[in-house]
């Protein structure tokens, strides 16, 4: 069934070592946008993360947050060959530039390579990465399912605007069937007014009201918006990512009721009718193309 691009979701898991919190919260967006806040110890397995995140949803701006707390004690390793060269160089540089302090040893410390952890961290390391994507595979899910779940509630209110679109396309049809009668009498009653007492050819006063009926038919309209009703309807109803296809589709139905309105323009009460369920059908493919602009 379709999607929303808004919803939100949470999971939590404990290990002896480790507990895990991850929640998602997504948006509106037009393409994917993932945002992922990660704590330093999971920096590593970001990539296998937005992958992970890229094979589940298609569209809409994630924020992706998790909070990792560490509980069984890790040994600590410190390369205490790297610790003397730097020391061997401090003291060298010291003695150059007569500088009397000792080295600061939390600065010692803080260098690159000087600590690592043990085997216990190593395991560690490969429990989070696993709990890790286990725990965003099971979060993305549950974020799918309440995405679903909104979309319902949209797909239930296009439904409706698209059987109002079939009554305006039927009453359409009803005003159109009458309008070439409707065209004479209203062309014989102007050429009237300007011939005054010349008598009137009525053969031929039919054949330009039926020139102007043509000119102002609109049942090739109104068939190919029948069309792309129909493959609204079905559309909203798919699986998968809608949202653009259904944007494209919506753009063809307005032009062509935008169509129908500029040709029954001016033609008198039957026009001015047909104009008014024109732009009625304006308006609920613009409703719709609103609530399409959720669906991802």
């Amino acid at each position: 069934m379709a999607r929303s691009m808004t919803g939100y979701a949470r999971a939590h898991t404990e290990t002896p070592e480790f507990s895990l919190t991850l929640s998602v919260k997504s948006v509106n967006h037009r393409f994917l946008d993932v945002q992922l806040r990660l704590p330093p110890e999971l920096d590593a397995y970001e990539v296998a993360a937005r992958q992970l995140i890229k094979k589940k949803v298609a569209r809409g701006s994630l924020q992706v947050n998790a909070i990792l707390e560490t509980r069984a004690p890790v040994s600590i390793q410190v390369n205490k060959n790297l610790v003397q060269g730097y020391l061997a160089a401090y003291r060298e540089l010291a003695r150059e530039h007569g500088i009397a302090d000792g080295p600061d040893l939390n600065a010692i410390l803080r260098l690159p390579a000087i600590i690592a952890g043990g085997a216990e961290a190593g395991s560690q390391n490969q429990n989070v990465q696993k709990a890790l994507l286990a725990l965003l595979d099971r979060v993305l899910e549950d974020l799918i399912r309440c995405r679903e779940q909104e979309a319902a509630g949209i797909v239930e209110e296009m439904d409706r605007r698209s059987e109002e679109i079939q009554r305006c396309l039927q009453e359409i049809e009803r005003v159109s069937k009458g309008l070439t009668q409707v065209l004479a009498e209203r062309l014989g009653e102007r050429l009237s007014e300007l011939l005054r007492n010349i008598p009137l050819d009525s053969q031929r006063l039919l054949q330009e009201a039926a020139l102007l009926a043509d000119r102002s038919d609109t049942s090739e309209e109104i068939q190919r918006l029948r069309a792309h009703n129909l493959q609204l309807r079905s559309l909203i109803g798919s699986t998968g990512e809608v949202g653009k296809r259904l944007d494209f589709l919506l753009q063809e139905m307005n032009r062509e009721a935008n169509t129908i309105v500029s040709k029954t323009a001016g033609i008198g009460e039957a026009g001015l009718a047909i104009t008014d369920l024109g732009l009625a059908l304006k308006a609920e493919i613009e409703k719709i193309r609103e609530q399409g602009m959720n669906l991802e």
